[in-house]
């Protein structure tokens, strides 16, 4: 089958400006410049290294209108998946973006200079019209969609753009190729079949059974090439699902599979992405394309039902596989059968053969508990990469947030939890007590709404970055604003779990039984700002846990949050 990219040459821009890369660049350095975002950065390294052939820039209107309403660039080649650079007016007005103009285009991680855009034209899109052709709806539930609507800015920039420099990339090196080197690198290897395998979530046996079928039945070659980019939310980190990857690698037969990365940033477009990728596999060698049921499918939409159909990526794949020059190979399920200790296809498993399988809920369960995982499902090393990015509960970080008015009694309790948890051991402990952070970390900070608030997401941060690298955070600032609360709860449940617990001892009690006059002070205007005086306190609605100085001692408090530890697996001692 011909091995010839999209639109019959490779557009690699890197080869193409080379010879007056150093002259670029320092004119990169004196152009108005556009920060680019983590999406735009995707799709600017498959336009300057070929992937997207045969783009060499972000679509003009021209170009753009025609992949809408065709699925073709306005010179009749194939193209599925709009590539637009987006900007607002201010940019426009700020920049000079008009036709002719020459705009350098930047790293936001480095602040490089990536490429310089000759500006073809400016225009506003239909974006609601783009959702509709594109994705099928203006549906925002799909990501895609909510992307298109509520991120993407008002204009898009159309224009070629000239290579100034690579992105840099610091993992996985020695599996990023571009298209031209992946192509060289299987002419090494003497491979002439290539059978291309889209993933952006871990791949298991059924998997390798599948890829290993797919290649035997076209006499061809594996190429395992994940989608690194940017993926659906959710999804399991990058990071994680490339040692997967490589601790699959050597189950394949002797010379059979090879693992490159994808810097792309999907869509979830159905079967509009199904051929995008089909294009983008071509221009990076591969003669063959698995694509499975519902491919590239973000899920059910506001009613409930899927995106899309279960068959609708294949179909278009396939209606275009002979133009495009890539042999559609359809995904199989892959059904695990006990007595003969192998997978076959669905569908050539006799009626009332038993079968074992295990779902996708299932096995995050048992990585959850700690349940076995059996071979025939995965491989050990597979698993152990896994469980390492999932602990156990007993293994994970978390966060207790106190909060109470002052001399509730919360630092009290604070102090005697660290012991506790010191005593248990395990996981080092943290503790953020809301004077300590106010003199080490907020000192600038006063007490308006602002101040405040920005104290707590200040304390949500640290808190957040030590419950992801283990350790139980304990923390006991007054906190008297519900919102900021519930920001604090957000920031660190991205990292593990987050308990609010309320000390709601009453207020009369916490002046009553004030040592330090603070109270006195603030009732006679010597303090202002004073949360319970003349500040307010919002009290918690929705706390995990409700306890009061004022009818218990510390002994049984800290007891209490002990118990509520322990009920979700995070303790082991009691």
């Amino acid at each position: 089958m011909a091995n010839t990219p999209n639109g019959g040459v490779l557009k690699d821009l890197f080869a193409r400006d080379a010879p007056r890369s150093a002259e670029l660049l320092e004119e990169a350095d004196g152009l108005p410049a556009i920060t680019l975002t983590e999406r735009h950065l995707c799709d600017l390294e498959l336009i300057l290294n070929g992937g997207f052939s045969p783009l060499e820039g972000f679509m003009t209107q021209k170009d753009y209108d025609s992949v809408v309403e065709t699925l073709r660039l306005a010179d009749g080649a194939l193209f599925s998946m709009p590539i637009t650079l987006d900007v607002d007016e201010q940019q426009i007005k700020e920049l000079g973006i008009q036709p002719g103009a020459r705009i350098t285009l930047r790293d936001l991680r480095d602040d490089r200079s990536l490429a310089i855009l000759t500006v073809d034209d400016v225009y506003k899109p239909d974006r609601v019209n783009e959702a509709k052709k594109v994705f099928g709806s203006d549906d925002d539930t799909h990501p895609g969609v909510k992307y298109l609507l509520s991120t993407s800015k008002d204009y898009y920039v159309g224009g070629k753009l000239e290579a100034v420099q690579r992105l840099e990339h610091y993992d996985f090196l020695d599996l990023r190729f571009t298209p031209s080197e992946l192509r060289a690198h299987f002419n090494k290897l003497g491979w002439k079949k290539v059978v291309a395998f889209q993933t952006r979530n871990p791949m298991h046996r059924a998997h390798r059974e599948l890829t290993v079928r797919a290649a035997r039945s076209q006499q061809a070659n594996v190429l395992i090439h994940p989608v690194v980019g940017l993926t659906k939310p959710g999804d399991i980190d990058h990071f994680t699902r490339v040692r997967v990857y490589k601790a699959l690698l050597p189950r394949y037969p002797n010379g059979m599979g090879a693992l490159a990365l994808l810097p792309l940033a999907m869509r979830m477009g159905g079967p509009r992405e199904a051929l995008w990728h089909a294009v983008i596999r071509k221009n990076h060698g591969a003669t063959h394309f698995i694509v499975g049921r519902d491919h590239a499918g973000p899920g059910k939409n506001k009613h409930g039902k899927d995106h899309y159909g279960p068959y609708d990526a294949q179909h278009l794949v396939q209606k275009y596989q002979d133009e495009l020059g890539i042999k559609m190979v359809e995904f199989q399920e892959m059904i695990y059968i006990p007595d003969k200790d192998e997978y076959m296809p669905a569908n050539e498993i006799p009626e009332g053969t038993r079968t074992l399988n295990i779902s996708g809920t299932e096995l995050r369960n048992r990585l959850k508990t700690g349940k076995d995982i059996p071979a025939w499902f995965s491989y050990p090393e597979v698993v152990k990469v896994l469980r390492e990015q999932n602990p156990l509960p007993r293994e994970k970080g978390f966060t207790i947030f106190l909060t109470g008015y002052q001399n509730s009694g919360k630092d009290q309790i604070a102090r005697a939890l660290q012991v506790t948890l010191n005593q248990d051991g395990g996981r080092p402990v943290s503790m953020l007590l809301g004077e300590t952070v106010r003199h080490e970390l907020s000192q600038e900070l006063g007490f308006s709404r602002r101040d405040r608030d920005l104290n707590i997401s200040r304390i949500a941060f640290v808190a957040s970055e030590l419950t992801k690298a283990g350790a139980a955070v304990i923390a006991a600032p007054i906190a008297p604003f519900e919102e900021a609360r519930r920001q604090a709860r957000e920031a660190v449940e991205r990292s593990g779990p987050f308990f609010l617990i309320h000390v709601a001892t009453p207020l009369e009690y916490c002046e009553k039984t004030d040592r330090r006059g603070i109270y006195a002070a603030a009732r006679r205007g010597e303090i202002k700002g004073f949360t319970g005086v003349d500040d307010p306190y919002e009290t918690p609605e929705k706390p995990d846990l409700v306890v009061s100085f004022e009818k218990q001692n510390v002994r049984s408090i800290v007891h209490e949050i002990i118990l509520l530890l322990e009920s979700r697996g995070l303790l082991d001692r009691f």
